[in-house]
């Protein structure tokens, strides 16, 4: 099958499989039978207490998951990234699955190579090893060596295509045809969830394709320096093999990892959160796997910002320009809790219907999202609130639109990774000064048009709580408080001085005139307020800061 992948095919697939009842319907009982299996084994031992039971059940879950091949490996992977969802000694196990499952015959991958490469590795290579020094879902990873500079060499695994094409068209067979049965309320078919995984796992197993996203990924983060990716070595990469630069790094597998290696994890968690929402918000473009085994904490960096390298491009998304807007503007109106706008947002975003009454999903967003995200920032916990909020979707017309299953795939594994490595972790506490800076500092038609939305009412006044509480989230919960006053205080010279401020400036005007009178107390507010944060004793501190950062 060299060289002839094909783009999935939900309609396509199907009628492939089904031409070849031989192959589809022993696999099909084969998947059900283990399932039905390992639910049994579950439900008796799965509350047991004794270390032995769990231990062997867990290790027969992996095992389970292993031998059902690429597809539900994939699906596993996202399981061991969720400590709040799975048990720990469980955990354990199922972090094998991120790089170090069975190795395929060394030989096979010396053939692969041959093909692909158009020469032996032995020629090709200085050194070339007996064995693989990792192995993941979808192909294994050699250490070789030329010209004294070692390369990691990635060979996909064999018969890749036709072992994805008839697990996903079975999986989004068996998904379809038991969904009715499940407890779920999502509003879309989990047959256009499978066909999103489909689409990006069909992509994931071309390695022209990951070369390609990798050198995007590389560009978009150039001007980063704690964000790492591994060099592309374009003479030794192919389809089926891919070859960069060898990354000296520990995996952000867990604290103690980190903590042998005098590294601090906390400062992994906030480059790696930070680097996400840049994907997210700024370049409309992310890392959709982002799981232990993709991404490693380098020596360097310090105790605020680590230095990050990501790894394995293959599975990576898009977000429209709208959408990231519409985010943007949703998480805002959580911030001031505008929970009809919010609605709103929810209904663009095509999570409601464009019929539903959103007066009705007012109290109940206020319910699910008010105290999770009121003033204790700090407290929140992302799996509270989806647990609370698929009890609003079984309720409530909610929908998932499939174009949002790998953005929720990779939020929910980053949130994952970082309580790995800090159960205490909270992603609020840096997700919402991220999004204040953001909607202070970012210059842009679309983030000013959003700003002026938080700064004045529909009016055009002033709503100086809300100047406040974005104040409030940027300088008063940011663990470096500091270090952000000048960049704020000087983009909002030059947003207030420059051609874009003009629709600032009139509304500033205009909220000084109340009933064709000059009204003043909110512009006293409003100087009250900048005057105390960006107070002269501030300012000094934060360059001060901004100084020894730099050294």
């Amino acid at each position: 099958m060299k060289n002839s992948y094909s783009k999935y095919s939900a309609k396509y697939d199907l009628i492939w499989l089904m031409l070849r009842p031989w192959i589809f319907i022993p696999r099909v009982l084969y998947i059900l039978l283990t399932f039905i299996f390992l639910f049994l084994r579950i439900l008796f031992q799965g509350n047991s207490k004794n270390k032995n039971v769990q231990k062997n059940l867990s290790k027969y879950l992996f095992d389970v998951i292993t031998d059902l091949g690429p597809c539900f490996i994939k699906l596993g992977q996202a399981l061991s990234t969720r400590p709040d969802l799975v048990r720990q000694d469980w955990l354990t196990e199922l972090t094998n699955l991120q790089d170090n499952l069975p190795a395929f015959d060394h030989k096979i991958a010396l053939e692969i190579i041959r093909e692909e490469l158009g020469a032996s590795a032995n020629e090709l290579f200085d050194e070339f090893p007996d064995s693989p020094i990792a192995s993941a879902s979808l192909g294994q990873v050699y250490k070789a060596k030329i010209n004294n500079t070692y390369l990691a060499v990635k060979v996909q695994r064999p018969k890749l295509y036709f072992l994805i094409r008839r697990d996903v068209v079975i999986l989004r067979f068996l998904g379809t045809f038991f969904s009715p049965f499940l407890p779920l309320n999502i509003g879309v078919g989990i047959g256009e969830i499978i066909d999103e995984f489909g689409k990006a796992l069909f992509d994931e197993i071309d390695y022209q394709k990951e070369a390609e996203n990798a050198l995007r990924f590389a560009n978009l983060f150039k001007e980063n320096p704690n964000i790492f990716v591994p060099k592309l070595e374009k003479q030794f990469s192919s389809k089926r093999v891919i070859t960069t630069s060898w990354i000296d790094g520990v995996k952000l597998r867990d604290r103690a990892l980190l903590e042998e290696n005098n590294l601090v994890p906390a400062s992994f968690i906030k480059t790696c959160v930070i680097s996400g929402l840049q994907q997210l918000f700024e370049f409309g473009y992310f890392h959709a796997d982002p799981h232990p085994g993709n991404m490693f904490a380098l020596k360097g960096g310090n105790e605020d910002c680590g230095y990050l390298a990501y790894v394995d491009f293959g599975m990576m998304d898009t977000i429209t320009n709208l959408d990231r807007l519409t985010l943007i503007k949703a998480i805002v109106h959580i911030i001031n809790e505008e929970y009809y706008l919010l609605a709103e947002d929810f209904q663009k975003l095509g999570f409601l219907t464009k019929e539903q009454d959103l007066h009705k999903l007012v109290e109940p967003l206020k319910e699910v999202l008010g105290r999770s995200l009121g003033a204790q920032v700090g407290e929140f916990n992302l799996k509270n609130v989806t647990d609370k909020f698929s009890k609003l979707m079984y309720s409530y017309p909610f929908r998932v639109p499939s174009r949002f299953a790998l953005i929720i795939r990779a939020v929910v594994s980053q949130e994952g990774l970082a309580l790995r490595l800090d159960p205490e972790f909270k992603i609020l506490k840096i997700a919402y000064p991220y999004i204040a800076k953001k909607l202070l500092t970012d210059n842009s038609e679309e983030i000013l048009d959003i700003l002026i939305e938080v700064v004045f009412d529909k009016k055009g006044r002033i709503q100086i709580e809300k100047v406040e509480s974005l104040l409030n989230i940027l300088f008063k919960d940011s663990e470096n408080i500091n270090s952000d006053l000048i960049p704020v205080a000087n983009a909002g010279l030059k947003l207030f001085v420059s051609k874009k401020g003009s629709q600032v400036r009139k509304n500033l005007l205009l909220s000084l005139i109340k009933d064709e009178k000059l009204e003043l107390t909110d512009a006293k507010k409003l100087l009250a307020l900048i005057r105390d944060t960006f107070s002269p004793l501030n300012i000094a501190k934060s360059a001060v800061q901004n100084i020894i950062s730099s050294v």
